[in-house]
C-alpha cells in the first residue's frame, strides 16, 4: 500500500512527466530504439536549462526577490498602487527567472500581504493578474520560459530577431495589466512587516549572480554552453550541494521524453504530413490550440519539427500560455496556491481566470494581426 501511495503521489506531483514518458514509450512502438535517438536530444538546451534553474534557485534562496519586494511595499500607499506593484513584480522578474519561479516567489508573498491588511476580497483578482503577468512578462526574453529557450536555440534565432517579435507584445501586455491592476479602491493602506527581510549570504549571492551572467552569455551565444554548465556544477558541488537536489529534474526529463516522442513521430510519414499541413494552414492558431491541450512546452517541442515559421510558432505558444490552467505550468501552480488559502472559492477563481485569459488571448491576437497589417 505504501508503494502504491507513493506512486500515486508521484504521478499527481509530476503529471506532465508521467504523460510525456508514456507517449514517448508508445512512440517507440512506431520507431524501435536505436543510436539515432541520441540525435533527437538537444543537449545544449538541457544544459542551459539546468544552469538557469540551479542559479535562480540560489538567487531565490539568498532572499534577493523578497528583499526587493519588502522595500517596494513597506509604508503607506494607495491600494491601487499596491495592487500595481504586486502585479508588476512577477511581470518583470519572470523575464529573468522564468514564469514558474516568479509565481512561486510572489503569490505566497501576496497572500501574506493581503491577509495582513485585511484585503482578502482582492486576492482572487490579484493572483489571477499575477499569473497573467508572469506568463506575459516571461515571453519577452529567451530565458523567461523553457520553451522560449528551446525555440531560440532550435531555430538559431538572433537576440535582435527575438526581441523584435516579442517586445511589442510584452509592451501591450504591460499596458493592459497595469490598467487592470489599477481598477481598485483608491483608499490609503499601510504595509509593515514584523522584521526586515535581509540577504542570507551576500557572498553566495554574488557567486550566483556571476553564474547567472555566465549562463546569459551562453544563451546569447557569446560562450559555449559547456563553460557555464561546468562552472555551475563545480560551484554547486563545492558550496551548495543541497540546492542541486532542488533543481526541477522532472522538467528536464519531460524535455527528454518529448524530444524522443517528437523525433519518433517525425519519422512517420502520415503524421509528418498531417502536422505539416495543419501548420501550413495557420501556424499561429495551431500553436495556441495545441497549448490549450498539452500546454505550451510540449506544444513547442512537438510542432517545431514541422514548420520553419518560427515567428508564428513562438508567438503562438506564448499567447497559448493563456487560456486554460493546463496551458501553462505557472497557471497550475498559482491555482494550487490559491486553493490552499482559507475560504478559497474555486469556481469564482476559475471564472475570473478564464475571463481574464480569454480577454488576453483576444487582445494579443488582435495586436498580432494589426502589427502584421502595418508592417506588410
Amino acid at each position: 500500500m505504501k508503494l502504491l501511495n507513493r506512486l500515486k503521489e508521484f504521478f499527481l506531483r509530476e503529471l506532465m512527466l508521467c504523460i510525456c514518458a508514456v507517449i514517448a514509450l508508445l512512440s517507440m512502438l512506431l520507431v524501435p530504439p536505436s543510436a539515432a535517438y541520441l540525435d533527437y536530444i538537444d543537449l545544449q538546451v538541457l544544459c542551459l536549462l539546468f544552469c538557469l534553474m540551479a542559479v535562480v534557485l540560489g538567487i531565490q534562496e539568498c532572499g534577493l526577490f523578497k528583499v526587493l519586494a519588502h522595500k517596494m511595499l513597506t509604508g503607506k500607499k494607495q491600494f491601487r498602487l499596491l495592487s500595481l506593484i504586486l502585479v508588476l513584480l512577477p511581470f518583470f522578474c519572470s523575464m529573468l527567472v522564468t514564469n514558474d519561479v516568479a509565481i512561486i516567489t510572489f503569490v505566497p508573498f501576496t497572500i501574506l500581504v493581503l491577509n495582513m491588511i485585511d484585503r482578502n476580497s482582492a486576492l482572487i483578482k490579484i493572483v489571477v493578474y499575477q499569473t497573467l503577468a508572469a506568463n506575459l512578462g516571461s515571453m519577452a526574453t529567451p530565458i523567461g520560459k523553457a520553451h522560449n529557450l528551446f525555440l531560440y536555440e532550435y531555430y538559431g534565432i538572433s537576440a535582435g530577431e527575438f526581441f523584435s517579435v516579442m517586445l511589442p507584445l510584452s509592451l501591450i501586455s504591460l499596458i493592459g495589466l497595469s490598467a487592470a491592476a489599477l481598477i481598485a479602491k483608491n483608499d490609503v493602506i499601510s504595509v509593515s512587516f514584523e522584521s526586515d527581510e535581509r540577504l542570507e549570504d551576500p557572498k553566495r549571492l554574488a557567486m550566483f549572480l556571476g553564474l547567472f551572467i555566465l549562463s546569459l552569455l551562453s544563451v546569447f551565444r557569446v560562450l559555449p554552453y559547456w563553460i557555464p554548465t561546468a562552472a555551475v556544477l563545480i560551484c554547486m558541488l563545492c558550496f551548495s550541494r543541497k540546492l542541486l537536489k532542488k533543481v526541477d529534474y522532472a522538467l528536464l526529463l519531460t524535455f527528454v521524453c518529448f524530444f524522443i516522442f517528437a523525433g519518433n513521430i517525425g519519422q512517420v510519414p502520415q503524421v509528418r504530413e498531417l502536422l505539416s499541413r495543419m501548420l501550413r494552414r495557420d501556424t499561429l492558431l495551431s500553436a495556441i490550440l495545441a497549448s490549450q491541450i498539452v500546454s505550451n512546452v510540449p506544444a513547442s517541442l512537438l510542432l517545431s519539427g514541422f514548420t520553419d515559421d518560427w515567428r508564428s510558432l513562438l508567438v503562438g505558444v506564448n499567447i497559448g500560455g493563456l487560456g486554460t490552467p493546463i496551458a501553462s505550468l505557472a497557471s497550475l501552480i498559482s491555482l494550487k496556491m490559491y486553493l490552499r488559502t482559507d475560504g478559497a472559492r474555486p469556481l469564482r477563481y476559475l471564472g475570473i481566470f478564464t475571463l481574464a485569459n480569454v480577454t488576453g488571448i483576444f487582445v494579443l491576437l488582435l495586436s498580432v494581426w494589426l502589427i502584421s497589417a502595418i508592417t506588410v
